[in-house]
Order: C-alpha cells, then structure tokens, then sequence
C-alpha cells in the first residue's frame, strides 16, 4: 500500500514542502516535481531509508529549485481570475443576484454568497466536464459499436483519463479548460482501450481511426497542461 507524509525541508533556495512517498512496487528511489506545485514527491521502494531520498534531494537542490521557480503562477477561484474553458479565457464575476451559474459573453457569472464562490466555480467546471467529456466518450465508443460503463469526473495528478477492464472510464475535470481537440483526443485514447488494454501499435491505429488531433493534443498538453493544474 502507498504510504506518504510531508514535511518542510530547508534546501538552499529556501524552505520546500517535500512529500515522502513509500511504494512498495518502487524498485528506486525517484524525485520528481508535485503535477499541481505543491510538493517535491520523493518515492522510496520499501528497503530505502529515508536518509537515502534526503541525499538524493539535497544533491538535486538546484533541480529542484529551478523546476518550482518555473512553474506556471497558480490561478485562484475569486473575482476577476481569468480561468479558460473550452480553451477560451474567461473572467470570473461575482454577481449576488445570480443564480447557481451562467457564461454570458466570456464571463463566468457566479452566484450566492462570496465565500462560496470557489466551491461554485469548481463545480460548475465539473459539471460541464461531466457534460462535455462524457458525450465525446459516448460517440467514441458508439464509432466502436459498444457502450462504456461509469464515467466519471476526478481530479487527477498523474494523468487526464484512465479505462478500466470493465469499461469504465475517468477523466480529469481539468480538461474541460482545454481545447475541444484535446478533449476529443483524450476521449479517444481512453476509448480505444476498450479493444486494446496497452499502448501497442494497434492500440495507436485504434486511437488514429477515432481522432486526428493525437499529435497536436498531445503537444498541446506537454506544454499547457502544467498551466491547467495550477488552475483552482
């Protein structure tokens, strides 16, 4: 089982919040960059202490400095935050009178009290990835001649979309603040599992035959997609 804390740990270009992970099938010991900032993971295979992932830290300090220095500026759900959806930008309002909540011109107009406003526009979001992300999957496998089971809606950090053996399929809230290509793509790759359960050449055939924007999703997701999980 998947065991993690974190803790404040003092590199020399200031404090870093490291999260020490414990994974049982790790065969070494990795540093990588948290997909939303929040952390630098450092994973341990079972025999590692953790004096071992310390050293691998402080000897990368620099890498690790660097890559938090880089990442995107984090995007906060309040007034004004210009969020994207579909891949177009849009600003969040908001609008006491309103109801629930409603796109009008670029604009996201939120409702209620304003210290319900981020819980608002996260699940506005949601729902309309539900919406928009589930139809696309639904027509996917309809090219197939099949039906997928449960879709849902999480919020990922490794990855945008998942299939399981029993059809069922999950994607990344996040995904609704992409392009339509990239949603269509992503759609695609998870519903070509249904005939393919890897990442053969055929699996790839499958996934060319239900959407034409693999390269430029892909591309588009290597380079925004770090912008995406800072968002909210």
């Amino acid at each position: 089982m998947l065991s993690s804390e974190t803790e404040i740990v003092s590199l020399p270009g200031g404090p870093v919040p490291v999260e020490w992970r414990r994974n049982p099938r790790a065969r070494r010991i990795s540093l990588r960059i948290h997909p939303k900032g929040t952390a630098v993971v450092v994973t341990l295979p079972p025999r590692s202490s953790r004096a071992a992932g310390m050293r691998l830290l402080l000897d990368n300090a620099t890498w690790v400095t660097d890559r938090l220095a880089a990442l995107p500026t984090r995007t906060s759900f309040e007034p004004g935050a210009i969020v994207p959806l579909h891949g177009v930008d849009h600003q969040i309002a908001h609008m006491p009178g309103v109801r629930g909540a409603r796109v009008i011109d670029q604009t996201l107009h939120i409702g209620g009290e304003p210290e319900f406003l981020a819980r608002r526009v996260n699940d506005f979001l949601r729902a309309e990835a539900r919406r928009s992300i589930g139809a696309a999957a639904i027509a996917k496998a309809d090219l197939l001649g099949v039906k997928p089971g449960r879709i849902s809606i999480k919020d990922t950090s490794s990855r945008w979309g998942s299939c399981t053996a029993r059809r069922d399929l999950a994607f990344s809230w996040r995904l609704v603040m992409a392009p339509g290509f990239v949603q269509d793509y992503v759609a695609a790759h998870e519903v070509a599992h249904f005939a393919h359960m890897n990442h053969s050449e055929a699996f790839w055939r499958q996934v060319g035959q239900l959407t034409v924007h693999t390269d430029s999703a892909v591309a588009w997701l290597h380079r925004e997609g770090p912008r995406l999980m800072r968002i909210g």
